[in-house]
């Protein structure tokens, strides 16, 4: 049910009251809280694979590791190391400055959180752990696009806090609205570029900061030494998680011109073994597009690519009653092409050739900062180089997702176009803080 826009000022007014006794809540407080979500989240492990399997037809094990396995990592290591992260950092004065230098994590106060559809759960559930762990309060609104999982995420938050802590409103792009509205102290979002421009030109009326995770044409480098066998095992893989409607999937594929048609025989093998049972493509295995509209462009960017002169290695078919397309190789695609230049968000993988790695770094050039890059090599210079020259968010070589997978030790976030600000970790603790600079002089 949709919240009245006075319900909305009702929650936003009490949390707002109560941010500071929140903030000045004790780690033992803060680890209450953060176990009592743990604990509400294993009681519906169940409602959330049925509610997963309804919006996006993943199966229960994808259910599980996809949205719940990392948000109850993250929760086990803020129960761990949340002491040290409170501690206050002693920083050495100047010695101009006789006294004691210290920085101080505190909370930054009350908290937006909006979620994307393709991970509904997960992506609405992660960002709350460090934002509770940093002693904020938190309004969460998870995307009416999967609608069953967002009923269970708000039914989760609502068993786990009280309201003054975290509230959870559903609802469309109205609630979203009037959301925005509010002087938030701070907003997290999820979800496409363009939306996180409204998302960031909303905060900007009220000097919120914000962390915004977005998305991008994640590149692969091929070099010809690689292993293709271990490289299209991965980016088979991951370019159809969740039927390829992941922000840091493979987007666009550059072999080194003396292996391309080698690699593209292995993954649509690959493809072939993973989602095929005698000739049939098993929908059950790959998962659906989430709604029609995001169906017909996904299959709009194989007609496009076929039309500009792009050849199909595999795959190519679709079945729009059950909202299935086929895991599918283009290759010889133009870059002008539509699936060159968007967000693919499904199980499409575009293979080019390459014979120099600097055609491939012109490209990247030319086009918006992704979230991820990927590169297949052993030639360490080649390796230096490329991620000397080129940015993104995170980089994993010899490996697909890698970097986004340490939750512990390595941020996660975006650069420019795919994202501004990263979380996971201490470095999420941090996000949702604020560094605040204490300065005591030396009595006199």
């Amino acid at each position: 049910m949709t919240a009245s826009a006075d319900e909305i000022r009702r929650v936003f007014a009490l949390q707002r009251a109560y941010q500071y006794t929140a903030k000045t809540s004790t780690a033992a407080q803060r680890k209450e809280k953060l176990l009592r979500l743990k604990a509400a989240i294993e009681a519906n492990t169940d409602a959330v694979c049925e509610a997963m399997y309804a919006d996006l037809r993943r199966s229960r094990q994808m259910a599980i590791y996809g949205e719940l396995h990392g948000v109850l990592n993250s929760i086990d290591e803020a129960v761990a190391h949340l002491d040290a992260w409170m501690s206050p950092v002693e920083i050495e004065p100047a010695p101009t400055l006789p006294g004691k230098s210290q920085i101080r994590y505190e909370a930054r106060g009350q908290v937006l959180v909006l979620g994307p559809w393709n991970f509904p759960i997960g992506l609405v559930l992660s960002p709350i752990v460090p934002a509770i762990a940093a002693g904020n309060v938190v309004i969460a609104k998870p995307n009416e696009m999967s609608a069953q999982s967002s009923a269970i995420t708000a039914k989760i938050l609502r068993e786990a806090f009280d309201e003054r802590d975290v509230a959870v409103f559903e609802g469309g792009i109205e609630t979203a609205n009037q959301l925005l509205e509010l002087p938030f102290n701070h907003v997290f979002f999820t979800g496409s570029p363009a939306v996180g421009r409204v998302v960031m030109a909303a905060a900007a009326k009220h000097l919120a900061s914000v962390t915004l995770e977005l998305g991008g044409k994640n590149p692969v480098v091929i070099d010809a030494g690689a292993d293709l066998v271990a490289a299209a095992g991965k980016i088979a893989a991951i370019r159809t998680m969740n039927s390829g409607q992941l922000c840091l999937c493979p987007d666009n594929v550059w072999v080194h011109r003396s292996v391309r048609d080698q690699f593209v025989g292995i993954v649509s093998a690959v493809f072939q073994k993973m989602y095929f049972v005698d000739g049939k493509l098993n929908g059950d295995a790959l998962g659906k597009i989430v709604d029609d509209r995001n169906f017909a462009r996904v299959t709009s960017y194989i007609d496009d690519a076929r039309a500009r002169g792009a050849k199909v290695a595999f795959g190519g078919g679709n079945d729009p009653v059950q909202r299935l397309v086929e895991p599918t190789v283009l290759v010889d695609v133009p870059v002008a092409a539509k699936v060159m230049q968007d967000e693919i968000f499904g199980p499409i993988l575009p293979v080019n050739a390459f014979d120099d790695i600097g055609e491939v770094i012109d490209y990247l050039h030319a086009r918006g900062k992704p979230l991820a890059a990927y590169i297949y090599s052993n030639d360490e210079k080649l390796v230096d180089r490329f991620i000397g020259e080129t940015s993104s968010g995170g980089v994993t070589v010899n490996d697909i997702l890698s970097h986004a997978s340490d939750a512990s030790g390595l941020p996660f976030g975006g650069v420019n176009d795919s994202g501004i600000g990263a979380y996971h970790g201490i470095h999420g603790f941090r996000e949702l803080s604020h560094a605040r600079s204490v300065f005591s002089a030396a009595p006199k």
